[in-house]
């Protein structure tokens, strides 16, 4: 059974899917997986058994028709994507059977659960997602380690948010957090390319701060690696991102800072050890990826007092 899944864009959308993707591999016999999608959302998922081959969707529209022409035929594909691009790949895509997601806005349900139920409806079936599923090689050297010394614990703080800066909050809290629990953990701060400035600020701070039992690994991180990194970890704290639900995956103690968008909608699935901070202001949730509103109060408001508090509840 050849079987075609294209992927959502997000890091962290891609993650979300894997429940729903057990869910579909549990119907089908002996299913050979065929992966479309973003870079980074195909790299989170390409170590999973049932995964034969994976492509990387170029969204130039001439790249995108060439590869779906060269793609060959399938007995199914599943799009988890629902975008006007992802709809014209689809009457593209050479298949027996096709189904795509719709996102619904329902604003009561988690993602995983709207996920879950586009395969349950596709495959009239009625399976409750569980828990998310990340396949990853203990590949990851360990001279990290050797960077410390005063410490057994492992702190990792996820300034960025690649979705927009209404989503981060401030490099001056996190540093003031990261100090304060410097004394019990070694810190890492994670981020993408797109966040080494936000990174380097706070390693500027902590720097000022007496700081020096940390690492940025900002911008120098494969997708593999940022797993392996973060399922070690001992505590997380990090805005509502990608990183948030690899950790999630790994059971991570972690306290999510939210602001603009939904946390019923995107919070961590399954963690027991989870905590959210978050305010509750008239304009929230906007899903804005910049404050409209030129004020930024919902992340603003948030301390590292109050985060500091979360991280006790964890304990």
């Amino acid at each position: 059974m050849k079987i075609l899944i294209e992927i959502p864009t997000w890091l962290g959308d891609a993650v979300m899917t894997t429940p729903a993707i057990e869910n579909l591999l549990s119907q089908y016999n002996q299913p050979e997986i065929t992966l479309i999608g973003s870079f980074s959302s195909v790299e989170i998922l390409r170590n999973h058994p049932k995964v034969k081959k994976i492509i990387f969707l170029n969204k130039n529209y001439l790249k995108m028709y060439k590869i779906a022409k060269d793609l060959g035929n399938f007995d199914v594909f599943f799009s988890f994507r629902s975008s006007l691009r992802a709809k014209l790949f689809k009457l593209l895509v050479s298949s027996n059977i096709k189904y795509q997601f719709e996102n619904i806005k329902n604003q009561n349900i988690h993602q995983v659960e709207k996920y879950n139920d586009f395969i349950n409806l596709s495959l009239n079936i009625n399976n409750l997602p569980e828990g998310l599923i990340i396949h990853h090689e203990k590949s990851v050297k360990k001279e990290i380690s050797d960077l410390y010394i005063s410490q057994d614990l492992t702190l990792g703080i996820n300034p960025g948010a690649s979705y927009g800066s209404a989503k981060r909050w401030y490099p001056e809290e996190f540093a003031e957090l990261a100090a304060k629990l410097s004394n019990k953990y070694n810190i890492i701060i994670f981020g993408g390319n797109g966040e080494k400035d936000i990174a380097l600020d706070i390693e500027k701070l902590l720097i000022k701060k007496g700081i020096s039992n940390y690492n940025n690994l900002a911008g120098v991180t494969s997708i593999s690696e940022l797993v392996e990194h973060i399922s070690n970890l001992d505590l997380f704290i990090t805005g509502d991102s990608g990183p948030m639900h690899i950790a999630a995956a790994f059971k991570v103690p972690t306290v999510s800072i939210f602001g603009p968008t939904r946390a019923q909608e995107t919070s961590q699935w399954m963690n027991k050890k989870s905590v959210i901070v978050k305010k509750d202001l008239d304009c929230q949730p906007c899903m804005n990826r910049v404050c409209h509103l030129k004020h930024h109060n919902c992340m603003k408001y948030i301390k590292s007092e109050e985060v500091l508090i979360a991280v006790d509840t964890l304990n």
